[in-house]
Protein backbone atom coordinates (compact mmCIF):
# COMPACT_ATOMS: atom_id res chain seq x y z
CA UNK A 1 0.00 0.00 0.00
CA UNK A 2 1.00 3.36 -0.86
CA UNK A 3 1.99 5.65 2.05
CA UNK A 4 -0.52 8.44 2.86
CA UNK A 5 0.02 11.83 2.03
CA UNK A 6 0.50 12.68 6.07
CA UNK A 7 2.55 9.85 6.37
CA UNK A 8 6.25 10.57 7.03
CA UNK A 9 8.92 9.23 4.77
CA UNK A 10 12.07 7.18 5.59
CA UNK A 11 15.03 8.81 5.92
CA UNK A 12 17.22 7.47 3.46
CA UNK A 13 20.82 8.35 2.28
CA UNK A 14 19.62 10.50 -0.29
CA UNK A 15 17.84 13.02 2.28
CA UNK A 16 20.06 12.42 5.06
CA UNK A 17 22.01 15.37 5.57
CA UNK A 18 25.78 15.33 4.91
CA UNK A 19 28.55 15.48 7.87
CA UNK A 20 30.81 16.98 5.64
CA UNK A 21 28.09 19.45 4.40
CA UNK A 22 27.44 20.08 8.10
CA UNK A 23 30.67 20.76 9.35
CA UNK A 24 31.30 23.36 6.29
CA UNK A 25 27.81 25.34 7.56
CA UNK A 26 29.14 25.40 10.88
CA UNK A 27 32.94 26.86 10.41
CA UNK A 28 31.53 28.72 7.38
CA UNK A 29 29.23 30.00 10.20
CA UNK A 30 32.14 30.75 13.08
CA UNK A 31 34.46 32.54 10.57
CA UNK A 32 31.86 34.99 9.77
CA UNK A 33 31.34 36.20 12.95
CA UNK A 34 34.64 36.12 14.19
CA UNK A 35 35.38 37.88 10.96
CA UNK A 36 33.03 40.86 11.26
CA UNK A 37 33.50 41.54 14.96
CA UNK A 38 37.37 41.66 14.63
CA UNK A 39 36.81 43.73 11.97
CA UNK A 40 34.42 45.91 13.89
CA UNK A 41 36.38 46.07 16.75
CA UNK A 42 39.85 47.77 14.39
CA UNK A 43 37.81 49.40 11.70
CA UNK A 44 38.22 52.75 13.10
CA UNK A 45 42.11 52.01 14.39
CA UNK A 46 42.82 50.56 11.04
CA UNK A 47 41.68 53.73 8.96
CA UNK A 48 43.69 55.87 11.84
CA UNK A 49 46.66 54.14 10.85
CA UNK A 50 46.28 53.42 7.41
CA UNK A 51 46.03 57.55 6.90
CA UNK A 52 49.30 57.97 9.86
CA UNK A 53 51.28 55.57 7.21
CA UNK A 54 50.96 58.15 4.79
CA UNK A 55 51.48 60.49 6.43
CA UNK A 56 54.30 59.12 7.97
CA UNK A 57 55.90 58.12 4.82
CA UNK A 58 55.71 61.64 3.98
CA UNK A 59 56.44 63.09 6.71
CA UNK A 60 59.38 64.91 5.01
CA UNK A 61 57.69 66.56 2.75
CA UNK A 62 54.52 67.52 5.24
CA UNK A 63 55.91 70.97 6.93
CA UNK A 64 54.68 71.97 10.78
CA UNK A 65 56.05 75.06 12.37
CA UNK A 66 56.20 74.09 16.70
CA UNK A 67 54.35 76.76 18.34
CA UNK A 68 55.93 77.03 21.90
CA UNK A 69 54.94 78.40 24.67
CA UNK A 70 56.51 79.65 28.35
CA UNK A 71 55.00 79.93 31.64
CA UNK A 72 56.81 81.02 34.68
CA UNK A 73 56.23 81.14 38.75
CA UNK A 74 57.36 80.70 41.80
CA UNK A 75 57.34 78.44 44.55
CA UNK A 76 56.89 79.49 48.23
CA UNK A 77 59.37 78.89 50.99
CA UNK A 78 58.10 76.34 52.66
CA UNK A 79 57.72 74.17 49.66
CA UNK A 80 61.01 75.17 48.16
CA UNK A 81 62.32 74.00 51.41
CA UNK A 82 61.44 70.33 50.34
CA UNK A 83 63.80 70.23 47.43
CA UNK A 84 67.08 71.22 49.98
CA UNK A 85 67.64 67.80 50.04
CA UNK A 86 69.59 66.21 47.16
CA UNK A 87 67.61 62.89 46.72
CA UNK A 88 68.30 59.61 44.89
CA UNK A 89 68.75 59.63 41.23
CA UNK A 90 65.61 60.49 38.96
CA UNK A 91 64.00 60.84 41.88
CA UNK A 92 60.15 62.54 41.46
CA UNK A 93 59.07 65.77 43.15
CA UNK A 94 57.38 65.75 46.30
CA UNK A 95 53.85 65.02 45.41
CA UNK A 96 53.22 68.87 47.30
CA UNK A 97 55.30 70.76 45.08
CA UNK A 98 54.42 68.86 41.68
CA UNK A 99 50.64 69.82 42.92
CA UNK A 100 51.64 73.66 43.24
CA UNK A 101 53.70 73.58 39.78
CA UNK A 102 50.87 71.99 37.91
CA UNK A 103 48.65 75.03 39.32
CA UNK A 104 50.76 77.60 38.44
CA UNK A 105 52.36 76.21 34.98
CA UNK A 106 49.46 73.80 33.97
CA UNK A 107 52.09 70.94 33.58
CA UNK A 108 51.63 68.19 36.09
CA UNK A 109 54.95 66.57 36.62
CA UNK A 110 53.95 64.02 39.75
CA UNK A 111 55.39 61.20 39.21
CA UNK A 112 57.89 61.43 36.78
CA UNK A 113 61.37 61.41 37.27
CA UNK A 114 63.34 64.00 37.54
CA UNK A 115 66.94 65.15 36.79
CA UNK A 116 68.46 66.74 40.17
CA UNK A 117 71.85 68.64 40.18
CA UNK A 118 73.22 71.48 42.82
CA UNK A 119 71.19 74.66 41.08
CA UNK A 120 67.67 73.11 39.88
CA UNK A 121 65.30 70.55 39.37
CA UNK A 122 64.25 69.35 35.77
CA UNK A 123 61.32 67.20 34.56
CA UNK A 124 60.81 66.42 30.84
CA UNK A 125 57.65 65.40 29.90
CA UNK A 126 57.11 64.74 26.21
CA UNK A 127 53.83 63.80 24.67
CA UNK A 128 52.42 62.94 21.29
CA UNK A 129 52.89 65.71 18.58
CA UNK A 130 54.66 67.93 21.44
CA UNK A 131 57.04 68.16 23.98
CA UNK A 132 57.30 69.93 27.05
CA UNK A 133 59.43 70.19 30.45
CA UNK A 134 59.68 71.81 33.81
CA UNK A 135 62.50 73.49 35.73
CA UNK A 136 62.84 74.41 39.60
CA UNK A 137 65.46 76.00 40.43
CA UNK A 138 66.51 75.34 44.09
CA UNK A 139 67.66 78.42 45.24
CA UNK A 140 65.33 80.54 43.93
CA UNK A 141 62.24 78.35 43.81
CA UNK A 142 62.07 79.84 40.26
CA UNK A 143 59.54 77.56 38.37
CA UNK A 144 59.99 77.62 34.35
CA UNK A 145 57.55 75.31 31.67
CA UNK A 146 57.67 75.43 28.12
CA UNK A 147 55.94 73.24 25.82
CA UNK A 148 56.24 72.82 22.07
CA UNK A 149 53.08 71.57 19.93
CA UNK A 150 53.80 70.31 16.29
CA UNK A 151 50.63 70.38 15.41
CA UNK A 152 47.40 67.16 14.94
CA UNK A 153 49.61 65.80 11.88
CA UNK A 154 52.21 65.12 14.26
CA UNK A 155 50.27 64.22 16.67
CA UNK A 156 48.62 61.46 14.95
CA UNK A 157 52.03 60.10 14.04
CA UNK A 158 53.03 59.86 17.46
CA UNK A 159 49.93 58.11 18.04
CA UNK A 160 50.67 55.41 15.03
CA UNK A 161 54.25 54.88 16.76
CA UNK A 162 53.40 54.85 20.28
CA UNK A 163 55.78 57.40 20.88
CA UNK A 164 55.28 59.12 24.68
CA UNK A 165 51.48 57.81 24.56
CA UNK A 166 51.50 56.17 28.08
CA UNK A 167 50.27 52.67 29.30
CA UNK A 168 47.18 52.79 27.68
CA UNK A 169 47.55 53.62 24.45
CA UNK A 170 50.24 50.55 24.51
CA UNK A 171 48.02 48.39 25.19
CA UNK A 172 45.28 49.58 22.76
CA UNK A 173 47.61 49.02 20.02
CA UNK A 174 48.23 45.34 21.26
CA UNK A 175 44.57 44.65 21.34
CA UNK A 176 44.25 46.72 17.88
CA UNK A 177 46.91 44.38 16.35
CA UNK A 178 45.72 41.14 17.67
CA UNK A 179 42.45 42.17 16.23
CA UNK A 180 43.71 42.87 12.87
CA UNK A 181 45.58 39.70 12.51
CA UNK A 182 42.28 37.84 13.87
CA UNK A 183 40.40 39.51 10.52
CA UNK A 184 43.34 38.90 8.42
CA UNK A 185 43.80 35.10 9.29
CA UNK A 186 39.78 34.33 9.23
CA UNK A 187 39.73 36.54 6.05
CA UNK A 188 42.46 34.44 4.32
CA UNK A 189 40.40 31.28 5.80
CA UNK A 190 36.91 32.51 3.98
CA UNK A 191 39.10 33.03 0.90
CA UNK A 192 40.36 29.01 1.19
CA UNK A 193 36.61 27.95 1.75
CA UNK A 194 35.23 30.13 -1.59
CA UNK A 195 38.31 29.85 -3.55
CA UNK A 196 37.10 27.53 -6.32
CA UNK A 197 34.09 29.26 -7.12
CA UNK A 198 36.89 32.41 -7.57
CA UNK A 199 39.37 31.42 -10.12
CA UNK A 200 41.38 34.57 -9.38
CA UNK A 201 41.53 34.15 -5.40
CA UNK A 202 45.40 32.40 -5.49
CA UNK A 203 46.46 34.43 -8.02
CA UNK A 204 45.57 37.52 -6.25
CA UNK A 205 46.72 36.71 -2.94
CA UNK A 206 49.73 35.53 -4.93
CA UNK A 207 50.34 38.87 -5.95
CA UNK A 208 50.11 41.01 -3.10
CA UNK A 209 53.10 38.55 -1.87
CA UNK A 210 55.00 38.72 -4.91
CA UNK A 211 55.07 42.78 -5.03
CA UNK A 212 56.80 43.76 -1.72
CA UNK A 213 59.57 40.87 -1.68
CA UNK A 214 60.20 41.96 -5.57
CA UNK A 215 60.24 45.62 -4.10
CA UNK A 216 62.39 44.34 -1.00
CA UNK A 217 64.80 41.99 -3.50
CA UNK A 218 65.43 44.75 -6.44
CA UNK A 219 65.10 48.54 -5.06
CA UNK A 220 65.75 48.05 -1.29
CA UNK A 221 69.40 48.05 -0.52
Amino acid sequence: MAPGPDRARPTTAATRPKPKRKWRGWWLKQLHSWHWISAAVSLVGMLLFAATGITLNHAATIGATPVMAEKTGTLPPPLLRMLARMPAADAPLPPAVATRIATVVGLDPAGRPGEWSDTDVYVALPRPGGDAWVSIDRASGRITAETTDRGWISYLNDLHKGRNAGTAWSWFIDIFAGACILFTLTGLLLLQLHARHRPLTWPMVALGVVIPVVLILVFLH
